[in-house]
């Protein structure tokens, strides 16, 4: 996920990153059905039951129908992209002001959840009122009302994803996705010779782009708080990291100076510093920086080997990274104290067999680490295939999430149930999501030669003006 450091090169500027760790000539990755030591071919959770939830469409009042038709659109779509519901929004509007909601007609139906939404103009301010209902006990869950942008508004869409989550709240316990962006380098539009960071909503819309460095821009990484970006860039030279000020879009370098280059950062949760891979002199190793102060460089992982791409997990104790300690074929995902310390192999190998696995992501939310790879076979073309390590085991066990095409860079959502990644498929490349839950797939931007796939945090609170829980979430029926 942070950077192509152990894969083909982007331009002609990386090579000498990857002389020590490229595959050898005709080797390639896990072929389909290909064995993983300790890899079970499963789904995080079995027999999920996903409840439907039924939505009425959304009312207006002092505003024009259309933008109405518009939200709830949105919130359908966000509804459905949460994989927490089953979305039925073709049932005969059953209800007005008068009759309230009938809920023994939705209970035949078997509908578990009803949303109801009204887009309204109250003194010349715009709001979104919902309410979800709880057809199980016949009983209204929550009901809120948001300010709402006009729907030429930059902020409009982010306002109603927020609701969006605010709605999966309300009847899970849990946190939504919807008011969330990725960010992905790929190749300039326009400027095949460069490669910029571009952000997309997690819906697959808005893309936009957000560096015009005229050269190799690659490895964007989140700050905890979604304020900032760090990536590395390539526009002075020698590979530097940068930060970008979103609100604002100012951008300073943030890394240490010299001569050393500086590849894929990884803030630590606390976000006044930075983890991130420093070569000079040969050492490629890992290293933290204190962004706050300015100061502080301190080596984390040294030798003479390759040591990439680290993340924090999530309480900043312990970092995962990449290693071609085992041999220069064979890059391995390692873990450790994040102070430094000694490192703990969780990547399957076997001696003799090989093995090539890559851009490790620590859940936000529990012990669980994504990561990239497969098994090295002279048989087929290469392929990788995205893993979960669940840590807590301590069995080395890996969950196989992805079974078709080409997958990597996967990056956890900060629900830790969602990845998005890139992959290539037989109808082209793209950026992908999947449901760690359920296995469910959807394209977030196809028909893009993406990299380095990050997952912002929750971007900003609900603005919430009223709200009434109802009961805490219950177990669907």
């Amino acid at each position: 996920m942070r950077a192509p450091l152990m894969r083909a090169p982007l331009t002609a500027a990386i090579p000498a990153l990857l002389a020590c760790v490229a595959l050898p000539a005709g080797l390639s990755a896990q072929e389909p059905g290909g064995q993983i030591p300790g890899v079970e071919l499963t789904l995080l959770y079995e027999n999920l039951y996903i409840p439907p939830l039924a939505i009425l469409p959304f009312r207006t009042t002092g505003e024009s129908p259309e933008t109405g038709a518009l939200v709830h659109g949105i919130v359908a779509r966000d509804l459905d992209y949460s994989d927490r519901f089953r979305i039925i929004d073709s049932l005969p509007a059953l209800w007005s002001d008068q009759q309230g909601v009938q809920y023994a007609f939705w209970d035949q139906y078997g509908v578990d959840w009803l949303l109801i939404g009204t887009v309204e103009r109250v003194a010349g301010a715009r709001y979104l009122s919902v309410e979800l209902h709880d057809i199980v006990t016949a009983a209204q869950r929550a009901r809120g009302r948001f300010p709402l942008p006009a729907p030429d508004d930059p902020g409009f869409r982010m306002a109603v994803h927020r609701v969006s989550d605010e709605i999966v709240t309300w009847a899970t316990g849990e946190q939504g996705i919807a008011a969330t962006q990725i960010a992905f380098s790929m190749p300039a539009l326009g400027d095949p010779g460069s490669t910029e960071i571009y952000l997309v909503d997690s819906d697959g819309a808005n893309r936009r782009r957000l560096t015009w460095d005229a050269d190799v821009a690659v490895s964007p990484a989140w700050s905890p708080d979604g304020s900032r970006i760090a990536y590395t860039s390539y526009k002075t030279g020698v590979p530097k990291i940068y930060e970008i000020e979103l609100a604002t879009g100012t951008e300073r370098m943030i890394g240490p100076g010299g001569s050393g280059q500086q590849h894929s950062p990884a803030y630590h949760p606390h976000g006044s510093e930075i983890s991130f891979t420093l070569t000079d002199r040969g050492n490629k190793g890992v290293v933290s920086y204190n962004i706050r102060d300015g100061c502080c460089l301190r080596q984390l992982v040294a030798g003479r080997s390759s040591n990439v791409q680290p993340t924090y997990s999530p309480d900043g104790r312990s970092m995962a990274f990449v290693s071609n300690r085992l041999g220069s074929a064979s890059p391995q995902v390692y873990t450790m104290p994040s102070e430094g310390g000694a490192p703990r192999l969780r990547s399957p190998y076997r001696y003799g067999q090989g093995g090539y696995f890559t851009d490790p992501d620590w859940s936000p939310v529990s012990n669980q680490l994504a990561f990239a790879g497969g098994i090295v076979n002279r048989r087929t073309l290469g392929r990788y295939h995205i893993f979960i390590a669940n840590l807590d085991e301590g069995d080395n066990r890996l969950i196989q999430l992805t079974r078709e095409g080409n997958n990597e860079d996967p990056s956890w959502a900060p629900d830790g149930r969602h990845l998005v990644f890139k992959g290539a498929r037989r109808n082209g490349l793209g950026i992908f999501i999947v449901d760690a839950a359920t296995g469910r797939q959807r394209v977030l931007v196809p028909n893009v030669d993406a990299e380095d796939t990050d997952w912002s945090p929750s971007l900003g609170g609900s603005g919430q003006v009223r709200r009434s829980p109802g009961n805490p979430p219950r177990e669907s029926r």
